[in-house]
This record gives C-alpha cells, structure tokens and sequence, in this order.
C-alpha cells in the first residue's frame, strides 16, 4: 500500500512539474512572438544566371518572422517594398528558384563612367534643390528614401491691395531621393559625417518643371516616409492662416482619435 502511495505522489507532482514547465515554455513563447515581427524579403520565381536581367514576374515575396531587433539598422536583404528598384537590375551572381537575392548579389547600375545617369530611371530625370537642415528632416534624408515635397508661398491675397497671404500645401508625394549632397550610394551604412545643402530628386519632365518654379516661388519642405509606404493621401488641404485657424480643434481631435486606435 505504501509503494502505490508513493508510486501515485511521483506520478501527480510528475504531471504538476510538466504542467509548470508547459506553461512556462508557452509564456516564453509568447514573449519572443510578442517582440518578433513578419517581413517580406525577395525571392527568385526561377533559376537566373548572372549577368540577366531581373524582371517583375522573375521575383516574388518571401515572408519570414524574426526578432524586431535583427531587422533594425542596415541589412543587405531587400526587403519586398524595395521591389522597384530590383527590377530591370542585373544580378551579379547566378540564383536558383526560391533564393533570396541581396544588394551585394545584384550589379551596380552605375560606374565612374556613367555617374548619376545610371542610377536614374528611364523617362524621369534628376534635379537637385536647395535644402537646410530642417527642411531636410536634420539631414536624416538619405539616398533611396521617399519624400513628400510640400511648398510655402506668400502671394497677394484677392481683395486687390498690397497684403500678402501665406499658403502652405503638398505639391508632390512619395518622390525619390538619388543623393544627398554628393553622396548617391543607397547601399553605404555609414551615416552622415557633416550636412549637406542640396537633395537629388528623381522626377517626371513635367514635374521637373513644378518643383523649379515651386523653388523660385517659395520655401520646399521634405517629408520623410516610412520606407514600406508607397500610397498617396487624397484629402490633402492647402493651408493658410483661415484654415490653420478653424481646423485646430478638428486636427487635434483627429489625432487624438488615432491614438487610441494604438
């Protein structure tokens, strides 16, 4: 009778010590899912060999889940939402099917010889403005990023006299930024030693045209995006002093409400 007493103590503090040590694991389970995040690398639909053409239905997402602190700072992965600037690149290495491809794997569009030229897009054109250190997000800006330009402007208001009104509002969304200053290398992980006064942007013709008579006008801005945005805001308003004065209470409203959906 003895034996099976302790035969049946063993096996219930048995079950009580896998039950803690189950519901241990699955807290520090939910722990590392809690600090972990899902990305979408680039991955190859088909064998490529070196020196081909990467083309859009040659590549495809490849999500994969790690810890948020291995996907800060700079990576040579390319992320899916860097896509773009994959395609119609040449790989420097061959790949097979369902291989991820990195910055080092693909070609430099550009060499001494071609400078700049190579790096911009067929039918679209550099131009470089003016900027400071805060219209340039303290020199924060980097090659590759995307930007929205906003532009403020004094013209004489309607009533026919001499008094201006200042009018602030988005002329272009999700520009790219080619270089900063002299520097054009979107693959350089060394930060910014000292500022620059200028930013390249890569423009359409006729927005070419836009942003020169926007930057004799008046005062260019940049708004730096988060690298995985690509869309553009519809309900944008231009603001004066009219403006700026009735919708305070609505702007702060707004923000507060999303806030709260945090």
């Amino acid at each position: 009778m003895k034996q099976k007493l302790l035969l049946l103590a063993a096996v219930f503090f048995g079950i009580i010590a896998f039950v803690l040590n189950y519901s241990q694991i699955q807290a520090e389970r939910r722990k590392i899912q809690g600090s972990t995040e899902s990305i979408d690398l680039i991955k190859m639909t088909r064998a490529i060999a070196s020196g081909e053409v990467i083309r859009e239905q040659d590549i495809a997402p490849d999500r994969v889940r790690r810890l948020r602190t291995e996907s800060s700072g700079f990576s040579n992965e390319i992320r899916w939402s860097q896509s773009s600037r994959v395609i119609g690149r040449k790989l420097a290495i061959s790949k097979e099917k369902n291989e991820r491809i990195h910055w080092a794997d693909i070609q430099q569009a550009y060499s001494r010889a071609s400078g700049l030229a190579g790096v911009v897009r067929k039918n679209y054109r550099a131009i470089s403005i003016s900027v400071d250190s805060v219209s340039a997000v303290t020199n924060l800006i980097k090659p590759g990023d995307n930007v929205d330009i906003i532009g403020t402007f004094r013209f004489p208001e309607m009533r026919g006299d001499n008094n201006l009104d200042t009018l602030t509002l988005t002329i272009l969304q999700n520009v790219k930024i080619l270089a900063t200053g002299s520097n054009w290398n979107v693959n350089s992980s060394e930060e910014t030693r000292s500022g620059y006064s200028t930013v390249t942007l890569e423009l359409s013709p006729k927005e070419v045209e836009m942003i020169i008579f926007a930057s004799q006008k008046g005062k260019l801005s940049l708004s730096l995006r988060n690298f995985e945005e690509s869309g553009f805001t519809q309900d944008l308003q231009s603001v004066n002093f009219k403006y700026f004065e009735q919708n305070i209470p609505a702007y702060n409203q707004e923000r507060e409400s999303r806030q709260r959906i945090r």
